[in-house]
């Protein structure tokens, strides 16, 4: 069926993890024909939860895309996960979503990621629905649920749908709280209208009430006839609303039970009614700012939002900003300056692909085999056309060594992230040339596990995981003079070298200061460079645990040779000797990494984040209150204490917290931190 830009809504759902998301996706699909049976995340067959990750944990940990045609338009939705590890793929949902639906359950009621998904809106400046799930499970509340968003957000949030239970509280159906009619649905994919229960009548005139206020106060005729006691019409109603949720001024609640399809119509019925199109959306933005309205009778272009890989190639996601897009459609990716001719569209329905002759403005689809194109990049029919603005970045935070558990696998174990990486953009890897480790830094520890289960099963390499190794560093704090003298005879030309070297610490350079003060050619000149690269060599490592020795200056002020026996190696070697012979001599001590630490948490948890900076050997800098009335400490702390940081922090304020933390200097370590470490490098050599 052939979709106008007015017909399409691009919808994310959001909120924490194992409140209903994926259940509700797979309810809109069953209840619309779009598939034939009710899949269950506790199976393992729901359509978005399709990737056998998903399917082993049990839990979303990748955004998928799936459609639906109800009411003669066609609905986008894009199921992302409830795993805080994942945040990189709810901020590529968010990027081309044109609303959002915030899933809370009645038992668990307005958790914490129900609120980052508000934040994360608010950021992208999106209309938004909540929908509260597992209404007729045990323990379930929905008017609790209801008083809670309403003490949060303000009277802006407005019910819509609410569960109709009988005397005993027993939940038989859903109430339509704009036409004030019940229905039931017993999994079947048909609502049938029941009466209302005459114990609901006390409660439903105050949620007929909250709606008739909240339409009210959208103008101030409508004001005037609520005061008047006049009604309002369904067709005011949804009009009022429509209006207020493009422009963020009121968020309808609704509610249901995706396993006896209770409310999924309805909501259905409510994005269609009140949220935008593509067409009524906020307008597209270059990276340098500047607006750009979609245009359905425009040139093609396209934003690529997301990349799915796998060691066969790779399928790129899109949303058609201008223009519609076929198969025969070339397009330039604007990042590269590359062609792209498009071949084979499809609307993707999870893993499974529809083939389709064209998108129009505002649709999402998905091509494969696109060589030069990555996650953020704008295809424009031009070259010269601005790109896009980018996916919100997650900067990933929590570091591990990452290596091959059979040796000589490394440049498996590199091409595997490498391609990871380009359907995953929130993990970042590299080799860090300190430590000779290559460090994986992800969001959290369930991101890492499973990036290790991808790299096994869709690359065939195991890796192992370790404490990443802290780049240390060594310094001496006084000056010393040493001889270094090379001497070996063994028939024939010997070996003969002999230096004298002033050792002192500088502050000019983290690199050896190497110079001479040599008279009367006690030292050939032409044995100056071999001295210095020995001084080099041995500066990589330092005397008290390994670590490079920085801010070193070395004079080589005297010396003598043999005319015959002296050599560059010679005299290579008699530096190193009198390296080794004088940085113990000359104060050295461990300098450690210190970062500036930037933590936002709210008010209740913040004796616990102060009493856990001090156990880190932390310095507190300075204290402020953010425009959401949290609070923001801001504090130096050791790198070598932060390795956890990401995990306690969330441990301490059940995932409400949040930091940024990045290195500022080098600083002497205490001597009982010192200690640890050279027992640690000792023991290490030992092994």
């Amino acid at each position: 069926m052939n979709y106008s830009t007015e017909n399409v809504r691009n919808v994310a759902i959001l909120g924490h993890s194992s409140n209903g998301k994926t259940s509700l996706v797979e309810s809109m699909l069953y209840m619309t024909g779009a598939t034939d049976r009710l899949g269950k995340v506790t199976d393992g067959n729901t359509v978005s939860d399709y990737d056998p990750e998903e399917t082993k944990r049990k839990i979303s940990v990748s955004a998928a895309t799936v459609y639906v045609d109800y009411n003669d338009r066609k609905i986008n939705l894009i199921d992302t996960p409830g795993f805080f590890d994942f945040a990189g793929e709810v901020m590529q949902a968010l990027r081309v979503a044109d609303a959002g639906i915030i899933v809370c359950s009645a038992k668990e009621g307005l958790n914490v990621g129900a609120e980052k998904a508000w934040r994360q809106m608010d950021l992208r400046n999106l209309p938004r629905a909540i929908y509260v799930s597992k209404i007729d499970e045990e323990h379930g509340d929905y008017n609790a649920v209801l008083a809670q968003l309403r003490e949060k957000y303000g009277p802006s949030v407005v019910p819509i749908i609410a569960p109709c239970h009988d005397a005993s509280g027993n939940v038989t159906g859903i109430v339509d709280l704009i036409g004030k009619k019940a229905f039931t649905a017993d999994g079947g994919k048909n609502r049938t209208e029941i009466p209302i229960p005459d114990c609901m009548k006390d409660e439903l005139d105050n949620l007929y009430n909250a709606v008739n206020e909240s339409v009210a106060e959208t103008s101030e005729e409508f004001m005037d006839r609520y005061f008047n006691g006049e009604e309002f019409t369904v067709q005011e109603i949804v009009g009022a609303l429509r209006k207020a949720v493009k422009e963020h001024e009121l968020y309808p609640v609704f509610c249901g039970s995706a396993v006896n399809g209770y409310g999924t119509l309805q909501l259905l019925t409510g994005i269609c009614n009140l949220f935008p199109s593509p067409a009524d959306a906020e307008p597209e933005q270059t990276e340098e700012g500047e607006k750009v309205l979609l245009d359905a009778n425009g040139a093609p272009s396209v934003f690529v939002y997301k990349t799915i890989s796998d060691q066969y190639g790779k399928m790129s996601c899109f949303k058609v900003i201008s223009g519609k897009v076929t198969g025969d459609t070339v397009l330039y990716n604007v990042r590269t300056g590359d062609q792209e001719k498009l071949g084979r569209i499809n609307m993707l329905q999870g893993k499974k692909l529809v083939e389709v002759k064209e998108l129009v403005t505002g649709d999402l689809g998905a091509v494969s085999k696109l060589a030069s194109v990555k996650t953020g990049d704008t295809l424009s029919a031009s070259k010269d056309a601005p790109a896009l603005a980018g996916i919100a970045k997650i900067i990933p935070s929590y570091s591990m060594a990452i290596a091959p558990k059979v040796k000589g696998q490394d440049d498996k174990v590199a091409t595997g992230l490498a391609r990871l990486a380009e359907e995953d953009i929130s993990f970042t890897y590299g080799m860090n040339a300190e430590t000779k480790q290559m460090v994986l830094t992800a969001n959290g520890d369930i991101q890492l596990d499973v990036i290790c289960s991808r790299l096994k099963n869709r690359f065939g390499v195991e890796v192992e995981l370790s404490p990443a190794k802290v780049a240390y560093r060594e310094k001496i704090r006084k000056k010393v003079e040493v001889q270094g003298r090379h001497k070996k005879q063994s028939g024939g030309h010997g070996q003969f070298g002999d230096v004298w070297i002033r050792f002192e610490p500088q502050d000019e350079s983290d690199e050896l200061i190497f110079a001479e003060e040599v008279f009367g050619g006690s030292v050939p000149k032409n044995f100056f460079p071999a001295v210095e690269k020995g001084l080099r060599e041995c500066a990589a490592k330092g005397v008290l645990a390994g670590y490079p020795m920085v801010g070193l200056k070395a004079t080589l002020y005297d010396g003598s040779y043999h005319p015959v026996d002296s050599s560059e190696m010679a005299f290579k070697t008699a530096a190193s000797v009198a390296y080794k012979a004088g940085i113990p001599n000359a104060s050295p001590v461990i300098l450690e990494p210190i970062g500036y630490l930037t933590v936002t948490v709210p008010d209740a948890y913040l004796g616990d984040i102060m009493s856990d900076l001090s156990k880190r050997r932390g310095s507190p800098m300075g204290m402020s209150v953010d425009k959401d009335g949290n609070q923001v400490v801001e504090a130096e702390v050791p790198m070598g204490e932060m390795t956890t940081y990401l995990i306690d922090l969330r441990s301490m304020t059940q995932g409400r917290g949040s930091y940024q933390f990045k290195f500022t200097r080098y600083e002497m370590a205490p001597e009982a931190v010192q200690n640890k470490i050279i027992e640690e490098a000792k023991a290490n050599a030992d092994e």
